[in-house]
């Protein structure tokens, strides 16, 4: 009887200690994700800052190494390091002295970012694989867009069958729903577009913004397209009343819508169901 009684006592005692080393264990397993993550889409954004600089000149994305804008000469390994390299030199080149852009540590640090953010928002399975892939297109297109006023093609055109692909395998969104925001993300842009150019007698926007939107519903589903699409929008619009208010820009100067379409995507992947239910909730 006795025996029995310490038994159940050692039972007793244990499924709580038990229960506090399973914890520990996967809180050390997400610690361990989040730093990898990090440290994977800094390394990631060093090379996104080669594909934006070479995709819109035609360039291979791969060889020759990287090099000095300025001057030429080939960067060496431990000058290469994602912002570390950038701070160490003082932003200039060790040969020429050029200055170097602070667009590539600020592209290393975001993706770093939204690689932490997917991996502690969604985990670690196949899904998340796709959604950083997802992620790192929409990091290239912004930065290109600002810059040439160009979506390339490079970019949109294979994200769409891989967008499409990723639902087949991972069914979120389903197929149905990735389809379907192919076709409304591309249907959506392209009927503004047309309409916006007759009514203001100029093209407003083009063939990359309509891939670049097909490329998005693929990914997200047709729910999160209009999420991404009127976010964009609004962001847009209060971003170019600002400007112009302030003498920025003129009524004249065109901006980007690119980088907004990424933004609203980006804000519905990580928030977008939230902000449907919201809305749903002020209709009622």
């Amino acid at each position: 009887m006795n025996r029995e009684l310490s038994t159940v006592n050692v039972l007793q005692i244990d499924e709580p200690v038990l229960s506090l080393s399973k914890h520990h264990v996967e809180s050390v397993m997400r610690t361990e994700e989040a730093i990898f993550s990090v440290f994977l889409g800094l390394i990631v954004g060093s090379f996104l800052n080669v594909c934006i600089h070479r995709l819109p000149k035609g360039e291979s994305v791969v060889r020759p190494g990287s090099r000095c804008a300025s001057c030429g000469l080939s960067i060496r390994w431990y000058d290469n390091i994602p912002v570390l390299g950038f701070l160490l030199l003082g932003g200039r080149c060790r040969g020429c002295g050029g200055r170097i852009s602070w667009r590539y540590p600020t592209v290393e640090v975001l993706t770093g970012l939204l690689f932490l953010a997917t991996v502690l928002r969604f985990g670690l399975d196949a899904r998340s694989i796709f959604l950083l892939i997802f992620l790192c297109g929409l990091v290239v297109v912004t930065f290109i867009d600002l810059d040439h006023e160009i979506i390339p093609h490079a970019v949109t055109l294979p994200g769409i069958p891989l967008g499409l692909i990723a639902s087949l395998i991972t069914r979120d969104p389903s197929p149905r729903d990735a389809a379907a925001g192919t076709l409304v993300g591309a249907g959506l842009v392209y009927l503004i577009a047309v309409y916006a150019e007759a009514a203001f007698q100029r093209e407003s926007m083009g063939g990359g913004d309509i891939n670049l939107m097909a490329m998005i519903g693929a990914f997200l589903g047709w729910r999160q397209v209009f999420v991404s699409f009127f976010l964009a929008v609004a962001v847009g619009a209060c971003l170019s009343l600002l400007l112009i208010a302030t003498g920025v820009l003129s009524r004249k100067d065109r901006i980007p819508f690119g980088p907004f379409l990424a933004l609203g995507a980006v804000v519905a992947l990580f928030g977008g169901d939230g902000l449907i239910d919201w809305y749903w909730r002020l209709l009622r």
